[in-house]
């Protein structure tokens, strides 16, 4: 199997309503040798108001992400997802990839009508390289070097692991600087500790994670909060009514006959304190587990492996406790609410096969065309942003009304102040803060005070497009 290591940048951290300027690919064989890479870059979405500290960051100048020259986001999504599609199948990996640039991508792929989940189809897997080192750090030292803060902490920021395991660092925030030091990385993790390789490997693909944890009666699992490892001895239960992808499992180190004594009300209250002592494991995020076997002794806690294995077993054999503990879980979850924007209505809603071909055609049907395929769509989704990528690439093939409708919804958006999408008013509050915080011998990046001058004439004009 292949392997993709990728990064991207962005203009924030916000899902679904910032955007990739930057995405960088390396391809390797099953060894780690490169095969091939790839890097793309866009220009700005008009209604996205990039966040002033990932510009600082990114080091990403204004001018640049207006350059004509450069792709639209929607051509740049294109070029991106038809190289994705011919790497596939591969094992894709990033550094905290599974909760941001994996999400990022997958957002970018849906709202510029591509099949979202890119990276879990076409027979690929995922993993993400920071729950490697974390892992190499709290199951096997010899793995990794960590460096440490004053306090003792751990730091597991991708520069500075790279160079305290002598992996050379280029320019950090730079999408195939970070994807060429991820792979560094990973190469020594792979020569120091080859089992736990192979483990964080074999553990890419979520139907190895499906099986491992209904036919293993006990084992670790390994979870990460705030840069520390808690190691769980757990038992499967079931599968997660509400995901497909869900794994339910119950905290060994509970007294289980005590647990079944429980009426309905006292199981609810037990499940709803936090921790949970069920812990929900995803199959498709490349998660932590080991065989209780295999697990250094000292992160089994105070019970002993033939403890526990005897309490996965009573657990495994006791299907009514299973179900009761299942069905109480659930109904102690607390509601999600309901996303108001239509940027936050990715996941949970799946494309009916009409809108998935119609989707597949709009990409090859002329600009003057492609609002009547636009119209025929059913997902009010899809339906949306098909029209918005007309809007921004060829807005002269709109109607004169839908055309109105845009121009007026994007402005309200930069100038709503309050909204979830960045408005103008709140970078210019951001940059300021930024001033703020910096010392008095300290001067303003210049990338910041040009993206200050482009921030004001844009809320100059929109608030004469909204006034007039």
């Amino acid at each position: 199997m292949a392997f993709v290591f990728f990064d991207t940048e962005t203009t924030g951290l916000h899902k679904g309503f910032d955007q990739i300027v930057h995405f960088a690919a390396i391809r390797t064989d099953e060894n780690l040798n490169e095969i091939d890479r790839f890097e793309v870059r866009s220009r700005l979405n008009p209604n996205v108001v990039p966040h002033p500290t990932a510009l600082a960051v990114n080091g990403l100048p204004i001018e640049q992400l207006l350059n004509k020259e450069q792709p639209s986001h929607y051509e740049m999504m294109r070029h991106l997802e038809a190289k994705l599609c011919s790497w596939s199948p591969s094992i894709f990996l990033g550094y905290n990839s599974i909760k941001f640039d994996e999400e990022m991508l997958r957002h970018a792929l849906f709202q510029t009508l591509h099949p979202a989940y890119l990276t879990s189809f076409h027979n690929n897997g995922r993993n993400d390289v920071l729950s490697l080192a974390l892992a190499a750090y709290a199951i096997d030292k010899d793995a990794i070097t960590v460096p440490l803060r004053d306090d003792g902490s751990p730091i597991f920021r991708l520069a500075e692991l790279a160079a305290a395991n002598e992996v050379p660092v280029g320019s950090a925030h730079n999408a195939m600087f970070d994807a060429e030091t991820t792979l560094t990385l990973c190469k020594r993790i792979m020569q120091r500790c080859p089992e736990l390789w192979q483990r964080f490997v074999r553990f890419s693909n979520k139907a190895a994670v499906s099986e491992f944890i209904s036919t293993e009666e006990g084992f670790l699992l390994t979870e990460i909060y705030q840069n520390r490892a808690y190691h769980t001895p757990v038992a499967f239960i079931g599968e997660d009514p509400n995901s497909g992808n869900g794994r339910l499992c119950i905290d060994l180190r509970l007294h289980f006959d005590e647990l079944a004594s429980l009426t309905a009300q006292e199981l609810h209250a037990f499940l709803s304190r936090k921790p949970c002592p069920i812990r929900k494991i995803q199959t498709n995020a490349g998660p932590t587990i080991t065989s209780l076997w295999e697990a250094e002794g000292g992160l089994l806690g105070n019970l002993g492996i033939d403890a526990l294995e005897d309490r996965a077993i009573k657990v495994a054999e006791d299907d009514e406790l299973k179900h009761r503990l299942v069905e109480s879980y659930s109904n102690s979850r607390e509601l999600f609410a309901e996303p108001t924007h239509i940027e936050e209505k990715l996941h949970g809603i799946w494309l009916s096969d009409a809108d998935s071909a119609r989707a597949r055609q709009f990409h090859k049907t002329p600009w003057p065309d492609r609002y009547e395929i636009v119209q025929t769509m059913e997902d009010e989704r899809v339906r949306e942003f098909g029209t918005r990528l007309i809007f921004f690439e060829a807005r002269s093939c709109l109607p004169k009304e839908v055309v109105d409708r845009l121009d007026r919804e994007t402005a309200e958006r930069l100038a709503h102040p309050d909204d979830k999408p960045m408005s103008l008013t709140r970078c210019l509050d951001e940059i300021q803060e930024l001033e703020d915080a910096r010392n008095d011998d300290q001067p303003m990046p210049d990338i910041l005070n040009g993206f200050r001058e482009y921030v004001m004439n844009r809320k100059a004009r929109v608030s004469a497009f909204l006034n007039g």
